[in-house]
């Protein structure tokens, strides 16, 4: 019993989706196989070349796409700025590309090999240097005195021009381990002993680059004030570490005994708010913790005989409240999907061996959870294809699995509070038997498995632009070649653009989009790139010879103008050696925009007629963004502009308040039947809140003024609190037992006498009746029974090497806390 509540409900932070969606890498790894390296070539000529027409394919429904071929002049123009770099004499299989500062054109590239197992030589690598946005690398080897560095986490940038290279160095006979930081975005590297060996990669604090934190393979937790010319050990037993606001730094520690203190529960959170000199418990018995938006949030297990159950702070763990989340059974898990400082996204595992849960949104305190989407897909490997569209604030897209079986892609315009499948693109006709016909986005789960080369993308800064895979029909279909597709309003219309899976990036502000093939087995020559949003492209073969494609690398930040295409040739000696081709478009396209090529543009005004047209989240939002028919140059001085004004409010601002759900027939909220009581009870940071509520609650960062008014919405009463603000530590006292009524007597007589016996008796008593009380006017969520037949509906995620899989499981029963 005790085990299966310890493996009940681990809160799994996907930031993979978070960072990898919202925002750009600044480091990309490439990778190739032996397999890859045996493919045969060919050498082709660079050539002027175009296509145009109408794409088909058998799988998929057709659609016809435009073509502009280069003039000679363009092409020739694109020839002088196109530099290929050739790593000749270099065997490394992995290459790390890094960009280092903003704006200042340096990338470095570690290239590792490993050796042999059986052998005693640890690897070679080489460190190359380019200060030219790519057009150029220099092997800078020799600065750091040719040593091996990691391949796992050798490579790590910070603010500023801040490097971190960390060797690869034998634990044996070894004091600690190597690191060369530069200040200098490479120029120069400082050679610098280790007092201890890294178990993870270094953490820079999120604005001060000479704050470092760093986690030993003993579990101590070092900290260097001075870009890490020093170490000092500040605790020791540490399992995980997270920066928050300022300089809170949050750990959590085993109290006793380390060895499999989380799967136990017998971890102490702390925080330590100057840097490491002292340290405050902020509760005792956790799991895991994690930090996002401005939430800091942890799971502990309050009763042996019942699962675990979530804290949330919004202010860096000086109060904290238990999450009103939904009840949760020992085959089910908590994971946080996105989260700022409004509000968090979080999904709950339905229970059984299920790919399904139900996705909630939180208020502002991260205390009350509402229904967002049901059956929202979870894989196996607890992947989700939640998306955040940053292009377009309150957008968000994710799939679903639905009662037939098929998955199917639903998008949000107000950050959960509707969802609704995606429209059909303008430009695609499905056959006539397609009952349904929508585009169905590629996400997480495709990528990991091979069917799409890269996820949906889109930038802050290239308003309403969003670059997909898709399929267009009933559901999202793996047996079609995806395709290409691009929205130009935040995802209210798509349009199918190019045909087969593609790399691509968004350059320029968005000014500018390049992509190329990806080809499975032949080699890449040619870059397509697109001035309009993808409305039509322009072909260029940007090398003599082709070779196999690692990857696009662009600057991150879309202000660039340059993208490098990586890859690796095979030589006529049999040996494949990298090669980097760097086209610049700023020669081509070398107009700078003026105001005539801008245009005021009313975000979300496809929703919606009227007055409304344009609301949402409470708020209007006209943008000041390119036009598609201009030609030139954003800049790197490019800042989005915008207009905001505010909305009246309608029923479409509210979401269903807890204990309440939306009728089926109808809009309005209707409370659900185990909760019949008017009023919720619970202690929130010290004080009981006395919710009064008709059943609605405004969305989450809403600023809509008049309009719909909900009687008694979300109206709150505080009163003194009956109990701690804060289930935190034990204090002294309170780590003495007390449980035995005759010890307890004897410590009250002794202690303050039969008077005060009669004031703890009466005190007491009226806890427990509140507690009893509380219990039965406390709603909660019920689940439903639904789940996937184990037929050939059920979604089998690719299995991993070295793990081992039930063919008629969907759900693995580790209960792994995985906190990235």
């Amino acid at each position: 019993m005790i085990w299966r509540a310890v493996v009940l409900g681990a809160l799994l932070l996907l930031f993979v989706a978070a960072q990898a969606r919202g925002r750009r890498r600044r480091i990309v790894t490439f990778q190739r196989t032996q397999q890859d390296e045996s493919k045969a070539q060919t050498r082709n000529r660079r050539d002027i070349s175009s296509f145009s027409g109408t794409s088909k394919s058998i799988h998929g429904p057709p659609f016809t796409s435009c073509r502009v071929p280069l003039t000679p002049t363009e092409h020739k123009i694109l020839d002088d700025n196109t530099h290929e770099t050739g790593f000749n004499g270099d065997d490394g299989s992995h290459v790390v590309l890094t960009w280092v500062g903003d704006g200042t054109g340096v990338i470095l590239v570690l290239s590792t090999i490993d050796s042999p197992l059986d052998t005693f030589h640890r690897g070679s690598s080489r460190l190359y240097r380019s200060t030219d946005y790519g057009k150029s690398f220099h092997d800078i080897s020799q600065k750091i005195n040719n040593t091996f560095i990691r391949e796992e986490f050798g490579v790590s940038v910070g603010p500023g021009s801040s490097v971190i290279l960390t060797a690869d160095t034998p634990v044996l006979n070894n004091p600690g381990g190597i690191i060369f930081t530069s200040v200098d975005a490479g120029a120069t590297f400082r050679f610098i002993q280790l007092p201890f060996h890294l178990a993870q990669p270094i953490t820079y604090h999120f604005s001060n680059p000479d704050y470092l934190v760093a986690l030993s393979i003993d579990g101590s937790l070092w900290l260097s004030l001075d870009f890490g010319a020093k170490w000092a050990k500040v605790h020791d037993g540490v399992q995980s570490f997270l920066w928050g606001a300022s300089t809170n730094l949050f750990l959590s520690c085993s109290q006793v005994d380390a060895v499999e203190a989380d799967e136990r529960g017998d971890l102490l959170l702390k925080r330590t708010q100057d840097l490491g000199k002292t340290f405050t418990t902020i509760h005792e018995d956790i799991y895991s913790f994690g930090y996002i938006g401005a939430f800091l949030f942890f799971s502990v297990m309050e009763d042996l005989r019942s699962p675990r159950v979530m804290y949330f702070s919004s202010d860096q763990g000086d109060t904290f409240s238990r999450a009103l989340l939904p009840s949760a059974s020992t085959e089910q898990f908590y994971s946080i999907l996105d989260g700022d400082e409004d509000m968090l996204f979080l999904h709950v595992d339905n229970p059984g061996d299920t790919y399904f849960g139900t996705m909630y949104t939180s208020d502002d305190r991260g205390i009350l959870f509402f229904k967002s989407l049901e059956r929202h897909l979870f894989d196996g490997h607890r992947r989700s294809d939640f998306t955040n569209i940053t292009s377009l604030r309150g957008v968000y897209l994710t799939n679903k699995l639905d009662e037939d079986g098929r998955i199917r892609s639903v998008i949000s315009f107000n950050r959960g509070g509707m969802w609704q499948q995606l429209n059909k693109p303008e430009n695609v006709d499905c056959e006539d038997k397609t009952k349904k016909c929508n585009l169905h986005i590629h996400g997480e789960h495709s990528w990991n498995n091979r069917i799409v080369p890269m996820v949906a993308l889109s930038e802050p800064t290239a308003v309403g632009l969003v670059i997909a895979h898709g399929t267009v029909g009933d559901s999202l279909s793996s047996s079609q070649h995806p395709d290409v597709f691009v929205s130009s309003d935040g995802g209210y219309k798509w349009r199918a653009t190019l045909r087969g899976p593609h790399h691509y990036s968004i350059l320029d502000s968005g000014g500018l989009l390049v992509a190329v093939e990806a080809q499975r087995e032949g080699q890449v020559k040619t870059i397509k790139f697109s001035t309009d949003e993808g409305q039509c492209w322009r072909s260029y073969n940007f090398t003599e010879q082709p070779f196999f494609l690692a990857g696009l690398a662009s600057e991150p930040g879309t202000k660039a103008m340059s993208v490098s295409v990586w890859g690796f040739r095979p030589e006529e000696d049999g040996q494949p050696m990298w090669v980097a081709v760097t086209i610049e478009f700023q020669s081509l396209i070398n107009r700078q925009c003026n105001n005539k090529d801008y245009e005021e543009w009313l975000a979300h005004s496809a929703q919606g007629v009227g007055e409304r047209n344009g609301c949402v989240l409470g708020v209007k939002e006209i943008y000041r963004r390119l036009k598609k028919q201009s030609v030139c140059r954003n800049g790197r001085n490019f800042v989005v502009s915008k207009k905001q004004s505010p909305c009246l409010c309608t029923r479409e601002d509210y979401l269903c308040d807890y204990s309440f759900y939306p009728h089926v027939n109808t809009s309005e909220c209707v409370r659900q039947p185990s909760a019949t009581n008017k009023t919720l009870e619970t202690c929130l940071i010290g004080e009981e809140d006395e919710l009064l509520t008709s059943g609605y609650r405004k969305v989450a960062s809403n600023k809509c003024g008049g309009g719909f008014t909900p009687t008694h919405a979300a109206q709150t009463v505080i009163r003194p609190c009956g109990v701690q603000p804060s289930p935190g530590p034990r204090s002294s006292t309170q780590a003495m037992h007390f449980d035995a009524p005759g010890e307890r007597l004897v410590l009250i007589l002794v202690c303050v006498g039969a008077g005060v016996i009669i004031l703890i008796v009466t005190a007491s008593a009226v806890l427990a009746v509140r507690r009893v009380v509380y219990r039965n006017r406390t709603p909660v969520y019920r689940f439903s029974n639904l789940q996937i037949q184990e037929d050939d509906h059920c979604v089998t995620p690719e299995i991993e090497s070295g793990t081992s899989s039930n063919s008629t499981a969907c759900q693995p029963d580790s209960d792994d806390d995985l906190l990235e």
